[in-house]
């Protein structure tokens, strides 16, 4: 499978290449997408709800110095404030067990060195209250075979012991931290418990019923405890968590849910949709079902977490590829003011749900390959940073004006080619209007021939285990460059936009 992903990238660069020849030997007669920038244009305010929060692999991983440091490469390109993983309640952490008379014993040394790691990186967990611990576990031998570690997803034996579990968690993690830190965490409940990772039945009464009692242990230790859920795969089941909460009086802060690009239509907007949105609008079209619900509840004012999103082609390759640039400026466009935060799955690969990595591009979930490479994705993430926290109306698809504080103009720009498809390149012409317009732009680039790790690996033989000094190598090569110093003549500025580019225009 590498060897035919480098094939492709071979296909890519030639095609790109190509298409700067082209667009140098006959510009003018080139089409172009004419746009407008009116910097008196109506402005709302632009959160970073893209980078504030990431996910990861399960809980015991974060022990690893690989995964700490993949924080702190994360977050210096990222507002990273919170990180979520599955597992805290595994028996790997060792949080439960039981005496010969059956009565519970808490041990939650494993606990505070992972919640000491995170909070030391200057990141906060969101608790996923998940897997079973088998002691606890209605049936010791229900694995969820999806996940290499193969933890247990049955229903508790006793409802009462979870819930006290639950509890002396609470209660020794405000003790360590303090109510004033512990209340600034999310506490999720299970995870995307409509799937095979919950073997409760009825499925969905009974993960109702698992999430009354955490809800009710934690709200017993402090008021203050953010707790929600349903945590579920295609962002199912929140009208439904909503109504149930409201009925029995059951404690909810929070809505959450999970969307990829490539999953079921059916599933995440139902059968009877009037029109199917395309794989690149999936996300965003899934998220604002998931808001609709919420506004149309009889608790509307909940807020909206969707604690998993990527892009999800079924070729795992996209998630290393140059789409993934394009891909991010287009879903963090169109998901503006849905959800307060959008969690990207995953921020490292120091991860093993499908068992130990093969190499460094296998396909992986992250932002950051085996052994620190930066990919495409990372690269995305540190260029639409630099976005301002104010947005200028516009009505271009492919395009995102905002403003810094400084009144500088920061515009995304992207030409999205789903894998698989036509490599072309594309023309935008910028018409600056309203503004004291600059005599220059600066211009960072993401694309085929500017922070391309893949190009890098496969000129160096694409080793299935790089050295150290291939990483290191490589890890240069894939980061931002220096942006490019472009004249703006006359209020008009040109793009040339390669197949998947991602530009980022600064206009002080």
């Amino acid at each position: 499978m590498q060897r035919s992903s480098m094939g492709r990238l071979t296909v890519l660069l030639i095609c790109c290449a190509l298409s700067i020849r082209l667009a140098s030997a006959s510009e003018s007669s080139m089409e172009s997408e004419e746009v407008t920038i009116d910097g008196s244009a109506h402005t709302t305010p632009f959160p970073h709800f893209w980078e504030q929060m990431f996910g990861s692999g399960r809980a015991i991983l974060s022990l690893r110095e690989s995964y700490r440091r993949d924080i702190r490469d994360v977050k210096a390109v990222t507002s990273f404030r919170y990180v979520r993983f599955h597992g805290i309640l595994n028996d790997e952490i060792g949080i439960y067990s039981e005496d010969g008379d059956g009565k519970p014993v808490y041990n939650f040394s494993y606990v505070d060195q992972i919640y000491d790691g995170l909070l030391e990186e200057g990141v906060r967990p969101v608790v996923e209250l998940d897997f079973m611990p088998r002691r606890l576990a209605a049936n010791p031998d229900s694995r969820y075979e999806d996940f290499w570690d193969g933890p247990n997803v049955s229903p508790p034996k006793d409802e009462a012991k979870w819930e006290d579990m639950l509890r002396a968690l609470a209660v020794h993690l405000i003790d360590r931290y303090g109510i004033d830190e512990v209340s600034q965490w999310w506490f999720e409940v299970w995870n995307e418990p409509n799937t095979s990772s919950w073997k409760g039945s009825p499925k969905q009464a009974s993960y109702f019923e698992l999430y009354d009692h955490a809800a009710r242990a934690l709200k017993s230790v402090s008021s203050r405890l953010r707790v929600g859920g349903p945590a579920t795969a295609y962002g199912a089941w929140i009208p439904d968590l909503i109504a149930h909460t409201a009925q029995y009086n059951i404690p909810i802060d929070f809505v959450s849910g999970h969307v990829y690009g490539g999953d079921n239509p059916d599933k995440v907007l139902g059968p009877s949709r009037r029109s199917t949105p395309s794989q690149d609008d999936m996300v965003c079209a899934a998220t604002r079902t998931m808001k609709d619900k919420i506004t149309h509840s009889t608790n509307p004012h909940l807020p909206l977490l969707v604690t998993e999103f990527n892009a999800g082609f079924e070729d795992e390759h996209s998630y290393d590829s140059l789409y993934m640039g394009p891909f991010l400026a287009h879903t963090i466009s169109q998901c503006d003011g849905l959800a307060m935060v959008m969690s990207y799955w995953t921020f490292s690969d120091v991860f093993d749900e499908k068992g130990p990595t093969r190499e460094p591009f296998h396909g992986g979930y992250g932002l950051i390959a085996a052994g620190g490479i930066f990919k495409p994705a990372y690269v995305a993430f540190d260029l639409l940073h630099k976005l301002g926290n104010i947005r200028l109306e516009n009505t271009a698809p492919d395009l995102l004006v905002t403003r810094r504080d400084d009144g500088a103009l920061v515009i995304a720009a992207w030409n999205i080619v789903d894998p698989g498809t036509h490599c072309t390149a594309k023309d935008i012409v910028l018409h600056l209007r309203n503004m004291r317009s600059p005599s220059t732009a600066q211009i960072y680039w993401l694309d085929a021939l500017h922070s391309n790790v893949l190009a890098a690996y496969q000129k160096m033989g694409s080793p299935q285990y790089p050295t150290s000094a291939q990483v290191e190598l490589l890890r240069k090569s894939a980061r931002l460059g220096a942006p490019d110093v472009v004249r703006i003549r006359d209020g008009i500025l040109r793009l040339h936009l390669l197949e998947n580019g991602l530009a980022l225009l600064i206009l002080k």
